[in-house]
């Protein structure tokens, strides 16, 4: 099973009143865009397959920058979308038809509280043989019926239910379904599911979540930013510790800079201990191993490596699992050589290798005061700390 994402978000908003940022999907809450937040979430999701997203032509640069700060050119397609919801649903549609999905997941923009187990939800009824699934909730609240400014009845709650994306399907049912509707001049449906009801598909029905809820109006961002900011932040400590053996040479390599010296690091890289700690602290933050998991000495392509390819490897994982990198400390602890001569251009090859600014690097070097292998020269020792945002979850 492949399932592609389809993301709506042509629409203008009108009933969120203007701003500068633009249409509702692109106002900011907890400091990124609404879409922005909903496409981490597909993102992250170990499921989610092509994902194109529907936009409105005059938000093309409001939209790229977005793509950007993702980092994931390689996994969003743009499309244009048309004068209705409807018409733009079909747009994403048939821009997967090439892309070999079996099943589609098609959402609103402007529902970014969803999580990952809700799609869990969702993917399993497709996965025993369902063609159309709709998370919904049940109505809660009592419902009446009115004319002229009175009340008429009182509607049962009874097997109510509020509707939800994302709709999902199977994705050659649902694309025949738009086209039926298209062929025939019908643009009144108000969601997908209608639609699939109307093409004689049976909808299956699952659970939705509360927070899962359609920012409409501009009170409903201005209380999804107050959430967000509220959230607790999720920052993310990993230490690293390496040591290597000193023998015969003309020189070390620390932090990627070499350091002339009597003796050189023997290992089976470069034997760059500080990048090798720093490499660990990377990706205990994301729970991704160790060095050694990702690039085990006992594999010939990486005798001599050059260890910045390491940490690079380290960072981009950080940043694919959605980290930013705030901080890199690196305490060395060696006899010699010294590192005081070299500290400001070790601090400048850590910023570039991590793309982050000089004041978020720190080396420190200590002796171990002749004490122990350190103390007889027999080796240096390195560790090494990160920290990392990862990105905000609502409480």
């Amino acid at each position: 099973m492949k399932i592609g994402i389809v993301i709506v978000a042509a629409g203008r908003g009108e009933r969120a009143g203007a701003t500068e940022e633009g249409p509702k999907q692109y106002r900011s809450i907890g400091g990124r865009a609404v879409i922005e937040h909903t496409l981490a979430r597909f993102l992250d999701w170990p499921h989610a397959g092509p994902i194109t997203v529907v936009i409105h032509a005059d938000d093309k640069a409001l939209f790229q920058p977005i793509i950007e700060r993702l980092g994931a050119k390689d996994r969003i397609r743009v499309v244009e979308g048309g004068a209705t919801r409807q018409i733009s649903v079909l747009t994403g549609l048939e821009d997967l038809e090439d892309q070999g999905v079996t099943h589609v997941m098609i959402h609103d923009a402007v529902r970014p509280f969803f999580d990952s187990s809700l799609l869990d939800r969702i993917a399993h009824c497709l996965r025993e043989g369902e063609n159309a699934v709709l998370p919904v909730m049940p109505v809660a609240d009592t419902l009446k019926r009115g004319a002229q400014g009175f009340v008429t009845e009182t509607v049962s709650r009874s097997d109510l239910y509020a509707a939800q994306t994302p709709q999902s399907f199977h994705y050659s049912s649902i694309l025949t379904a738009h086209r039926q509707a298209a062929s025939t001049g019908r643009s009144d449906f108000t969601d997908d599911a209608s639609i699939a009801e109307w093409a004689g598909l049976a909808v299956k029905l699952v659970e939705g979540m509360a927070d899962n809820v359609k920012l409409t109006l501009k009170r409903d961002i201005a209380m999804a930013d107050e959430k967000l900011s509220s959230a607790l932040p999720d920052v993310r400590t990993g230490n690293g510790y390496d040591v290597h053996q000193l023998g015969e040479g003309d020189g070390v390599t620390l932090c990627g800079i070499f350091i002339p010296h009597d003796q050189k690091l023997m290992g089976h890289s470069d034997a760059d201990v500080a990048l090798h700690a720093l490499t660990d602290a990377l990706l205990a933050t994301c729970g991704a191993g160790d060095i050694g998991d990702h690039f085990p000495p006992s594999d010939p392509q990486w005798k001599g490596a050059a260890s910045r390819i390491f940490l690079e490897h380290a960072a981009r994982l950080v940043r694919d699992n959605g980290g930013t990198i705030m901080n890199a400390d690196v305490s060395l602890i060696a006899e010699a050589p010294r590192v005081g001569p070299h500290r400001q251009a070790m601090r400048e090859n850590l910023a570039a290798i991590l793309d982050i600014t000089l004041d978020r690097c720190s080396v420190k070097a200590t002796t171990n005061e002749t004490i122990g292998f350190v103390g007889r020269r027999e080796g240096i020792a390195a560790i090494a700390t990160a920290t990392v945002v990862y990105r905000k979850r609502p409480l």
